[in-house]
């Protein structure tokens, strides 16, 4: 269901279509690995490809903003690829698109960026 990869120097993680951030048990495994590749990603470049995510609640994107935290604290730095239009318009109303992670169109976009 989640898949972390390395790609450039980039931590990529990678939602399945099986995901659901509804599921509890689903949430808390993506928030284990999401917080743990931001600690220890190297270098501290941590991507997200939310490709087949197609719901984002308050507790994926506080997730988001933990690990978006934790890449901070080591000075890296954390892209968001591939938004679906209803999870950009959910970071959108949160004030939060383009805020504190970069949003990317593509991963290749992304990991070009990030390097």
């Amino acid at each position: 269901m989640i898949r972390v990869l390395q790609q450039d120097g980039v931590t990529i993680i990678e939602l399945d279509e099986r995901y659901d951030s509804l599921d509890e048990q689903s949430l808390e495994e993506f928030g284990t690995i999401l917080l743990e590749a931001a600690s220890s990603a190297s270098p501290p470049a941590l991507l997200l490809d939310l490709t087949n995510t197609r719901f984002i609640g308050s507790r994926f994107i506080g997730l988001l903003v933990r690990a978006w935290k934790r890449v901070q604290d080591r000075k890296g730095r954390m892209g968001l690829c591939n938004i679906p239009a209803f999870c950009r318009e959910a970071l959108i109303s949160t004030r939060l698109y383009n805020t504190l992670w970069t949003p990317y169109e593509t991963r290749q976009q992304a990991i070009a960026a990030m390097n």
